[in-house]
């Protein structure tokens, strides 16, 4: 039985249907003085400065923002955002969807570790216009020289827009909004196209899945603003009821995590929403020492939404160990999962109760079935949709699979994309998803997610990505459930940094596991073969199944997307190409 219903709002006359950036001006006539964007800057103070803009005030600087954007393109054309996450970053996207203008969002060229993806994503938009703010610009001369881009129509300083006049137009809830870049897990960038009625979707939708029915909420971010998580979160989702979004960027999170955690304690009325990564609380809850919790109050964090990437058991227990005695309430945690394609948002398990963890018989789910059984694999709910609805389908027979039988997970809602830019082939395979016997179901569209998937009990449980599963002598493994032996097997191997992958070799496929060096063992007490060893015997052990290939690279040689997640593939590809820098040539002397 599918998951979820379609929220009555969001049909056809609800008034859902009213697009989500007309709100900005409800908001600065009913209350002018709230606050609604602060941006927390770190690189002015280091204990944070806060900069807020009014909702009177986001709506005269999104105008002027539409005015100056309208007066170089037209609507349809393409404005890439190559600029750091500040307020005008903000601006920028909401004076985009004022305008018509079809944002991009990406960031400064001189972020470390997204070269490759900045350049595929920037061609791919083919932007009319670039913005960008005064100090930036060096960064954007360069990338514009160094690289065979196109070159923008014109350069606007988001930092120097000043007042305009600008007239309100019609926006059709079927215009394109923004064009969201995957973050390439498994292949390439491509872009998603958002409408103004898939973000007004989304951004309802999770409104309604983490049901803030309390007086004031805010929302206290860290996550980059290109992408769908971050963007989502903080910028649609106070629009809904014209609330308080507290944000600073990725990189003062990076350099000390526990801002995080002292910003959402900050929060004088107690009712405080967050989302991240699994690897953001693990990372935060790795550095929560008893003197960094003496002060700090986690009893008015109301939902943290755990999604973007595969969800670790060890990590929610980890994260609820660290906080408790900050008053993190054992409800508080909410796994969830997304995609671009769906804007973001599909379902999540927040319902102020301790995350759901069955352990299922691993030979059951290689074979395709949930059988839960004591001491088996542990998988984490991910709870049910909101307004949506979410299948678990047969994908080549194309009909849905009963609860407890491993499908792709397959979604259809008003959330979900039309296609992606200017790619018809693959928009048809991704978006047009139909079903051979729909029953009480819509025949289609559906949207693929290329995610494999259970129902138990009524919730999501993810079980990997379908381009990942690794396929040996005719069974099949899960990738990270390999990475989880590994990184446990010696305290050498990094954990949350293992990609294991297959490569094909005589008659069946063959695994292969990169694994980075733990910062906490000195090379000089280093002994690869006894890593080797251990990591080869735990997953004989674990997995019944042999490892063709073991190798231990640097710190931060394995691939990550965007959000985090392990790009398996690009390491592969890495790999096959003897691109990794392993820690033996280094040894070695030759790196």
């Amino acid at each position: 039985m599918a998951l979820g219903s379609l929220l009555p709002e969001l049909q056809p006359g609800g008034t859902g249907r009213v697009p989500l950036i007309e709100r900005i001006a409800r908001w600065a006539a009913e209350k002018p003085d709230a606050p609604a964007f602060t941006f927390v800057d770190y690189s002015l103070d280091p204990a944070g400065a806060e900069i807020t803009l009014t909702w009177a005030e986001t709506d005269r600087r999104a105008r002027a923002t539409a005015a100056r954007l309208r007066a170089s393109a037209e609507p349809g054309e393409r404005v890439a955002l190559l600029l750091p996450q500040t307020l005008e970053y903000m601006m920028t996207m909401l004076g985009a969807m004022y305008a018509r203008i079809v944002a991009v969002p990406l960031f400064s060229p001189d972020l470390p570790g997204h070269a490759d993806r900045l350049i595929g994503a920037y061609t791919d938009s083919e932007p009319a216009l670039i913005a960008t703010s005064r100090n930036a610009l060096p960064h954007v001369e360069k990338f514009l020289a160094d690289h065979d881009v196109p070159r923008p129509r014109e350069i606007v300083f988001a930092d120097e827009v000043e007042d305009g006049d600008w007239a309100y137009e019609p926006i059709g809830f079927d215009d394109l909004a923004y064009l969201q870049y995957t973050s390439g897990s498994t292949r390439r960038p491509a872009g998603v196209e958002i409408t103004h009625g898939n973000v007004t979707a989304n951004a309802a939708q999770l409104w309604s899945g983490w049901a803030p029915e309390r007086p004031d909420p805010e929302l206290v971010s860290w996550l980059p603003l290109f992408h769908d998580m971050g963007l989502i979160a903080t910028m649609a989702l106070p629009l809904v009821r014209g609330d308080h979004a507290i944000y600073t960027d990725p990189v003062s999170f990076i350099m000390n995590p526990m801002r995080w955690m002292e910003l959402i304690a900050a929060r004088p009325n107690k009712n405080v929403y967050t989302a991240g990564p699994n690897f953001s609380y693990e990372y935060v809850a790795s550095m929560a020492t008893p003197e960094k919790l003496a002060e700090l109050d986690l009893s008015g964090l109301v939902t943290c939404l755990n999604g973007a990437e595969p969800i670790r058991p060890g990590t929610l227990s980890a994260f609820a160990d660290a906080f408790a005695d900050a008053g993190l309430r054992p409800g508080a945690q909410a796994p969830g999962y997304g995609l671009a394609e769906a804007t973001v948002f599909v379902t999540a398990a927040a319902e102020d109760a301790p995350p759901r963890i069955v352990e299922v018989d691993r030979d059951a789910l290689r074979e395709g079935t949930f059988t839960p059984a004591e001491g088996g694999n542990p998988l984490v709910s991910c709870g049910r949709p909101i307004g949506q609805l979410v299948a678990i389908v047969d994908p080549e027979a194309r009909t849905e699979l009963p609860d407890g039988r491993v499908g792709e997970i397959w979604v259809h809602g008003p959330n979900t994309a039309p296609g992606y830019w200017r790619n018809s082939e693959r928009s048809q395979d991704t978006f047009g998803g139909e079903l051979a016997e729909p029953g009480p179901l819509p025949a289609g569209p559906w949207m693929r997610t290329g995610d494999y998937g259970v129902v138990h009990e009524g919730e999501l449980y993810v079980t990997g990505r379908i381009k990942d599963l690794i396929i040996v002598d005719g069974r099949n493994h899960y990738p990270q459930d390999i990475e989880l032996t590994a990184q446990e097997a010696h305290q050498a191997v990094r954990p949350d940094h293992v990609a294991a992958f297959a490569v094909q070799g005589e008659g069946t496929e063959r695994l292969v596991v990169v694994a980075e060096r733990n910062r906490r063992v000195p090379l000089a007490r280093l002994d690869l073969e006894e890593v080797e060893a251990a990591v080869r015997a735990a997953i004989t052990v674990e997995h019944e199944m042999s490892v063709h290939d073991f190798v231990m690279v640097e710190p931060g040689a394995v691939s990550r997307t965007s959000s985090g997640k392990i790009a398996r593939a690009a390491t592969r590809t890495r790999y096959l190409d003897g691109e990794l820098p392993s820690t033996a040539r280094r040894i070695a002397g030759r790196d």
